[in-house]
């Protein structure tokens, strides 16, 4: 990771749950209780990274948890580890209350061995039931078909997603907590989505809100409060990489060369400064060690429209480039910044970047064509995925779509893929850059100017739809769509 500022890392500890009775029941149990603590450790370990690229470090249980003395010393020794998730496994039936992790700080989940011998499922049923009463919520995991006993290290396929499903929304939401999302701006053309609710970030999400205005980055342009030799070397990477498409506006408001070059350099240094607020940098000059901090935003936005963009060049550089995952430095882990500041966007960003360590497309649903509307409108009947479909949706936005949606990095097969960061190779890096044209703005939406990345995504792949709500006196709700990006 290029990131100056780094937290702790979240750890899930694993809680292996027993019958508590000696003589013959306890001691029929042990090997067969704590591999499978092991087996889930292993399977965790093996298949899930953070955001920052590093393997999710699990933690067991010294002993297997029979009763609240042992309970009490695997929570001592998950503090010293710094857990913050917990999963609790178990083949057998334990008492509940007794063995349960009653954290309320910890995210939970339990998995019950489905077996005949003994009574897993009816643990897995009871222990929920009692972290529901109490208020402790727990994911549960339960295999489809029955096993052996001896079969404890060898996971169903269907545990081995659910296992998986709730290690990474763990992590995921392990993450979140205590981190910021930074509003550089405030609301945006009156967009709902860019009206910021502490309240819900702080007591749902565990963040916290952290708002500057837009001057700040004026300040830090004319005092020189970025890292220098890094601007140097993005604008130089920019000048060689970033190929300007055609410029359409009309001849009265187009800028000239003169200008546009102005404008490349002050959207640079609009990137550089950004990724500083929300990350911090050592580097900056000596004198700004305040500066040097950062907001430790795990996710952002830009208000621009309109006051900043109809005097300054729009954000669409930075925005994109951020969101995309490598920049002049190489691969790095992408960041999440939302256009217009629309934080229910930016949050849901967040919310796959972190489940699926992927960089995100900002992007509007603006129209619906049915095959009976593009045939109107070209003559052209629909074909593939959109024929069978009954049509598709046009996504489009000047903004925070990352680089990556181009398509034009494959897999081993040669698909056309959204990879995970650390996957990214130089080859993929130079085939986007060499896809996509930075085009001058509209000057009638940014009179202020600044350039905007176009490509033609010349591949299918699949993509999933995420949209936050807040719905007044119900709270957050989430829709989600899944289909093909063609």
């Amino acid at each position: 990771p290029t990131q100056d500022m780094k937290t702790a890392l979240p750890t899930i500890g694993i809680r292996p749950t027993i019958d508590g009775r000696r003589l013959g029941v306890r001691e029929s149990l042990e090997d067969q209780t704590m591999n499978m603590a092991k087996a889930a450790a292993a399977l965790i370990e093996a298949n899930i990274r953070h955001a920052s690229g590093e393997p999710v470090k699990c933690v067991i249980a010294d002993t297997c948890i029979g009763g609240p003395a042992e309970a009490a010393a695997c929570a001592d020794k998950f503090q010293k580890e710094g857990v913050g998730i917990t999963l609790t496994v178990t083949p057998c039936w334990c008492y509940g209350s007794e063995t349960m992790d009653m954290d309320p700080l910890t995210i939970k989940g339990v998995w019950g061995f489905n077996g005949t011998e003994r009574p897993g499922a009816v643990y897995l049923a009871s222990v929920l039931a009692t972290h529901a009463q109490k208020g402790l919520p727990a994911f549960g995991i339960y295999g489809h078909e029955v096993q052996d006993r001896d079969q404890v290290t060898e996971i169903p396929e269907d545990v081995k997603e659910k296992l998986l499903r709730f290690g990474r929304a763990a992590i995921a939401a392990a993450t979140m907590k205590g981190k910021s999302y930074l509003q550089i701006g405030s609301m945006c053309m009156g967009i709902g989505g860019s009206i910021i609710d502490p309240a819900f970030m702080e007591e749902y999400l565990g963040m916290r809100v952290e708002s500057i205005d837009e001057v700040e980055i004026l300040r830090r342009m004319e005092e020189g409060i970025y890292d220098h030799e890094e601007y140097e070397r993005a604008l130089a990477w920019t000048k060689e990489h970033c190929k300007e498409g055609r410029d359409d506006n009309p001849d009265f408001v187009k800028f000239n060369r003169e200008q546009k070059d102005k404008q490349w350099e002050f959207t640079i240094k609009m990137y550089c400064i950004i990724k500083d607020l929300m990350k911090g940098n050592k580097n900056l000059p000596p004198q700004f060690d305040e500066e040097m901090l950062g907001h430790n935003a795990i996710a952002g936005g830009f208000q621009g429209q309109r006051q900043w963009t109809d005097f300054y060049p729009n954000c669409d550089f930075a925005e994109a480039m951020l969101n995309t995952s490598f920049d002049w430095n190489g691969a790095r882990e992408p960041y999440v910044l939302a256009t217009e500041n629309d934080v229910l966007n930016g949050l849901g960003m967040m919310f796959m970047k972190l489940l699926t360590n992927r960089p995100q497309i900002f992007a509007d649903v603006r129209t619906y064509w049915s095959p009976e509307a593009v045939k109107k409108a070209t003559g052209y009947d629909l074909e593939g995925v959109a024929k069978d479909a009954g049509g598709f949706i046009h996504l489009i936005n000047s903004g925070a779509a990352c680089l990556d949606a181009c398509g034009e990095a494959k897999d081993e097969n040669g698909n056309a893929v959204l990879k995970q960061w650390w996957d990214v190779t130089e080859a993929d890096q130079k085939a986007i850059m060499e896809a996509t044209t930075w085009n001058p703005a509209d000057n009638g939406y940014f009179r202020g100017g600044g350039f905007s990345s176009r490509f033609v995504t010349k591949a299918e792949m699949p993509a999933t739809m995420i949209r936050l709500n807040l719905v007044k006196g119900l709270g957050p709700m989430l829709q989600i769509a899944e289909g093909w990006t063609v």
